[in-house]
């Protein structure tokens, strides 16, 4: 699949960087094209750095790894996303955490999907750059999950591949409509963690909640 990549920081070192190694064709772009060439430059993989409109026009999906206050100057340079799979893994909070940068309005998600009219699926938000290097993302035999936000059933799909081919699994997060829940969960959960805190020990198991056991939404976007 051809990948662009919109940013040049260390979101978009580590999910090129994996993407890249699953065999991906892979462009970065940047507000300094020389820091997406230096980029792509380490990711290896035949990975290609250069402009923003470049790497937005490049790839049949489009990360989207700018931060939150970077995201409209990027999207203007990126040029027309109506109609793309966007895959938008920004997130709208700061320190102390105690509320969002959205706060009183529509989600992050929902800006860039009106901004763009692209298919946005809110994904790859809720960890840091350090987690999404590791090869597989994967803690005590587990892989990671990974809640995915969107309207279009055609762009889900695009995720979850994605989603898979890093060694995650991917997590049905319900439509875009939700994925200011999903933003305004990893604000809460970076301030515990923050605190020292283990957001884990608050989550008992699915089958004691539920009564049921986990689906694992990997083994279906596989097929």
């Amino acid at each position: 699949m051809r990948i662009g990549v919109l940013g040049a920081g260390n979101m978009a070192d580590a999910l090129a960087a994996q993407w890249a190694r699953k065999g991906h064709e892979v462009r970065i772009g940047s507000r300094a094209p020389e820091k997406a060439v230096a980029l792509a430059a380490r990711v290896g993989g035949g990975a290609e750095g250069g402009t923003l409109r470049e790497a937005a026009g490049f790839g049949e999906a489009v990360l989207l790894a700018v931060t939150h206050e970077g995201v409209e100057d990027a999207l203007r340079q990126a040029g027309p996303l109506a109609g793309r799979v966007l895959l938008d893994c920004t997130n709208p909070m700061e320190p102390p955490f105690e509320r969002m940068k959205t706060e009183g309005g529509p989600s992050a998600a929902r800006r860039i999907a009106d901004l763009t009219l692209a298919r946005v699926v809110k994904a790859f938000n809720t960890c840091p750059d350090t987690v999404w290097r590791m090869a597989p993302p994967e803690f005590g035999g587990r892989p990671l999950g990974v809640p995915l936000c969107g309207d279009d059933p055609d762009a889900l799909a695009v995720a979850r591949r994605l989603v898979a081919d890093i060694g995650c699994v991917p997590m049905d997060g319900g439509g875009l409509a939700r994925a200011g829940l999903l933003e305004a969960t990893t604000a809460f959960l970076v301030g515990l963690w923050t605190a020292g805190e283990d957001p884990v020990a608050m989550l008992p198991p699915a089958a004691e909640v539920a009564g049921v056991e986990p689906r694992r939404t990997s083994d279906t976007a596989a097929r």
